[in-house]
């Protein structure tokens, strides 16, 4: 496709303007960007849209989600990570989703992300409890038909769910742990299975890759980590995992490694620059420190923290600490849409009552560089997406900037980041593909999918709920585990607001 973007606003979010918008036209050929420019002459075959009044953007980047969640959003509520797990990854299944549902759910995220404006998604999705290719390439059917880009893994953990959290054994009931198996997968069956995965999904429709993804450091083997991140390497590809999402995990590297989760990271070799760590909220100065040192990256779910009750990460000194930093949903049940416009106001809204100190804000700016550019540095895929310039992938969208969100329009940027929530866009393209045109999709019928959703959800659902009726009976003791590791003082805090930590129990300032 040859296509004409004339008399536009233009936010490049490159090196040369960044969150400076100007005026001019945006030429597309093929997958990429042509030329950005004024008075652009029209190619003779080319389709030129008028986008007076019109903002041209980067599309935005999820830089972490997981989309084995999509079925549950706006299910849970009142749980903190430890105990919403036992729910929305159950502990006891009956089994694997179907393959025509899991095609449906990674289909249904990928539309919902790029109605909102999302052309890149960075999908940690996890299928326990075996590594089947075929499955996996459902998901990457899903992703290909939709037209999204995405870099998708297959999540590992090779530890026993009870011995990933401190203090699970000697309070869980042994008739109950006794109901649980571990994981069967070896480091050498799961790099045999990526090795599978690279040679044949791996650069898929030019947009779709596999990423490496070792799920926490509690939850793996040291052999699994280092085997995961010395392809990661290899491939080029990131080492996607989670750390220091709650206290609880704050806990866990003192319980279990005599030292923080960042530092046993780093002696054992994993923290890389292709690290990319999703959450990091109960990070110290130490540990923010090594992460400058390795280059690593972190993506940030601001609203997912909040839901879950897991903290506010320490933005402002992550990114004064030289980390890359992307914006991410999470999964669409901890968070409950895909939309990053949403996590951009929280994010930059949040972390202003982290400090008096005005000038230590997370700004505007700052935010949208983390859901374009930045974000797409932290999927390393910065060289192909996150801004608009001559030879990158055309992945944009088009806003309307005439109406109620930008009347009077102030400064650009605070109005993409306070008013804006993705109801303004008119138009999407991924890899030089129109996918989204006026509030339609153009590669999916939406009203045939969500029709068979109708059809097929019910009975998938009632399913869950009996899984969740299962694994209600270690609720008790997930509950009495978090309680234990929320009142330990470790000498810092997550936490906003003047409650205790605990009835009784006082909380730790600062």
């Amino acid at each position: 496709m040859t296509l004409l973007f004339k008399n536009a606003t233009i936010l490049a979010m490159d090196k040369t303007h960044g969150t400076t918008p100007f005026s001019g036209d945006l030429l597309v050929e093929g997958d990429s960007i042509a030329a950005v420019d004024r008075d652009l002459a029209a190619p003779a075959d080319a389709r030129v849209v008028d986008a007076t009044g019109r903002l041209i953007m980067p599309g935005l980047i999820n830089a972490h989600l997981h989309s084995s969640e999509t079925f549950f959003k706006g299910r849970y509520q009142g749980t903190p990570l430890e105990v919403w797990m036992l729910y929305s990854y159950p502990i006891l299944m009956k089994g694997p989703i179907p393959k025509r549902l899991l095609y449906l759910r990674s289909l249904l995220t990928a539309m919902e992300s790029l109605k909102a404006g999302v052309t890149t998604l960075v999908d940690d999705f996890f299928d326990p409890p075996d590594f089947d290719i075929a499955r996996l390439t459902r998901v990457f059917d899903a992703y290909d038909d939709a037209g999204i880009r995405a870099n998708i893994s297959h999540c590992v953990i090779d530890r026993h769910v009870f011995d990933t959290m401190p203090y699970l054994r000697e309070i869980m009931p042994a008739a109950l742990q006794d109901e649980v198996d571990g994981p069967s997968i070896t480091v050498a069956d799961y790099m045999a299975y990526c090795a599978d995965v690279f040679g044949s999904q791996h650069g898929r429709a030019d947009r779709l890759g596999f990423m490496v993804s070792a799920s926490a450091p509690q939850r793996c083997s040291v052999e699994m980590m280092q085997a995961c991140v010395n392809l990661a390497r290899d491939k080029g590809v990131p080492y996607h995992t989670h750390v220091l999402e709650t206290k609880t995990q704050a806990v866990t590297g003192p319980e279990f490694y005599g030292r923080s989760l960042i530092r046993y990271m780093k002696d054992i070799g994993v923290l890389t620059a292709n690290t990319t760590i999703a959450h990091s909220i109960w990070v110290s100065d130490a540990d923010m420190a090594m992460m400058r040192e390795a280059g690593c990256s972190v993506a940030h779910n601001a609203v997912s923290n909040l839901k879950l009750g897991s903290g506010i990460a320490p933005v402002r000194r992550l990114l004064d600490a030289g980390v890359h930093v992307g914006l991410g949903t999470d999964g669409l049940s901890s968070n409950d849409t895909a939309r990053i416009f949403d996590v951009m106001r929280f994010a930059a809204l949040l972390h202003d009552i982290a400090a008096p100190d005005t000038e230590r804000w997370v700004t505007a700016a700052e935010v949208l560089r983390s859901a374009t550019i930045g974000g797409a540095r932290t999927a390393m895929l910065d060289a192909v997406t996150g801004s608009l310039e001559v030879g990158k992938r055309a992945d944009l969208i088009m806003l309307d900037i005439t109406g109620y969100d930008y009347m009077p329009m102030n400064r650009l940027d605070h109005h993409l980041v306070y008013c804006e929530n993705g109801s303004n866009i008119r138009l999407v393209m991924v890899n030089g593909q129109v996918v989204v045109e006026d509030n339609r999709l153009t590669t999916i019928d939406e009203a045939e999918i969500f029709a068979e959703l109708r059809e097929l959800l019910p009975a998938y659902l009632a399913e869950h709920e009996e899984l969740e009726r299962l694994n209600a009976r270690f609720e008790p003791y997930m509950r009495e585990m978090y309680r234990r590791a929320t009142i330990q003082d470790i000498g810092m805090n997550r936490y906003q607001g003047d409650l205790p930590l605990w009835p009784g129990v006082n909380r730790r300032e600062g």
